[in-house]
């Protein structure tokens, strides 16, 4: 399997369930703090780490601040990011506020990156950052393919309440950090079916949980390309996502997304596109694919909507 051994079970175990941790607040702690100059469009960058309005590992309050949670390699982390810098709590924090300039789209490389289409030009380039983390990626993405993003973002909340610690610090009240991948492994087919996610996305995760440290440790994006599609599941599509996230891949394009090609192709062209066409539509930007991606984004140019949205389906009725 290209550098993957098969795992010893990848079916989700259907014995006991982990014991779902206890609903108490851990004990205020002392914030580690790194101060240092954010930009007005942070809120733009760190938007792609969020999934869906009531994720458990997010939170943007009102002033702008954003919170996130993140399972590090020193352990859990809250991480508070406003324009002055950043604040973490937990055994992660110092991780978290090492890694802030990436995630913030400080080691963004954008030389190289021309504007081809005039329809484009006029809204700057777009940043991209980067987490360091793979699992907290893979999973919902995972859990978002070939679905209405509703649904995933209902599995995401349902599973992260359930098996996700409470996040460390004054963090905003029901977040929580993503569990680890040996929690993944033993989730029991009946809470995947209480989450809402049907046993093929279910298989995925827990197999991709059995190798975890190996994707965790690939040297680049193209190490962790070839490492996740050797494994059942995972395709073009939930590549791109999971290394736009961890590695801030400019040129990780989203093939095979129900809306992009069509967005793409009515931006560019006047009219909708197939991935093939929305590739070759984006070869003038290659190495920066996924970026030209996020600048049609930003034009608000979309095909116009024709019939009703795509309802979210709910496995636990089935």
């Amino acid at each position: 399997m290209d550098g993957l051994s098969p795992a010893p079970d990848a079916r989700p175990v259907r014995t006991a369930a982990p014991r779902p941790l206890p609903a108490v607040r851990p004990r205020p702690v002392a914030a580690m703090e790194r101060r240092l100059a954010v930009g007005a469009d942070h809120a733009r960058i760190l938007g792609p780490h969020q999934h869906g309005g009531h994720d458990p590992t997010w939170h943007r309050a009102a002033d702008g601040t954003i919170w996130r949670t993140c399972r590090t390699p020193d352990g859990p982390g809250t991480l508070r990011v406003t324009r002055w810098g950043g604040q973490a709590w937990g055994p992660g924090a110092a991780w978290l506020l090492d890694s802030l300039p990436g995630l913030l789209g400080a080691e963004d490389d954008v030389s190289g990156f021309v504007v081809h289409h005039d329809v484009l030009r006029g809204y700057g380039v777009p940043g991209i950052g980067r987490t360091g983390r793979v699992f907290e990626a893979l999973v919902p993405a995972v859990l978002e393919q070939k679905v209405v993003g509703r649904e995933a973002w209902r599995a995401w909340r349902w599973l992260l309440r359930r098996y996700g610690t409470p996040a460390p610090g004054p963090a905003p009240e029901g977040m929580r950090v993503i569990p680890e991948p040996e929690v993944w492994r033993q989730i029991p087919a009946w809470d995947w079916h209480r989450a809402g996610a049907e046993a093929v996305r279910a298989r995925t995760i827990a197999t991709a949980a059995w190798h975890a440290d190996k994707l965790e440790a690939a040297a680049d994006s193209a190490s962790l390309d070839r490492l996740l599609r050797a494994l059942p599941g995972i395709g073009v599509w939930t590549s791109a996502e999971v290394r736009q996230r961890c590695w801030g891949d400019p040129d990780a394009v989203s093939v095979g997304d129900y809306h992009l090609a069509s967005i793409v192709g009515w931006a560019l062209t006047g009219r909708k596109a197939d991935d093939a066409e929305m590739l070759r539509l984006l070869e003038p930007y290659r190495g920066h694919r996924h970026r030209a991606c996020l600048l049609v984004e930003l034009t608000g140019r979309r095909p116009p909507a024709r019939g009703p949205r795509l309802p979210a389906r709910d496995y636990r009725s089935f």
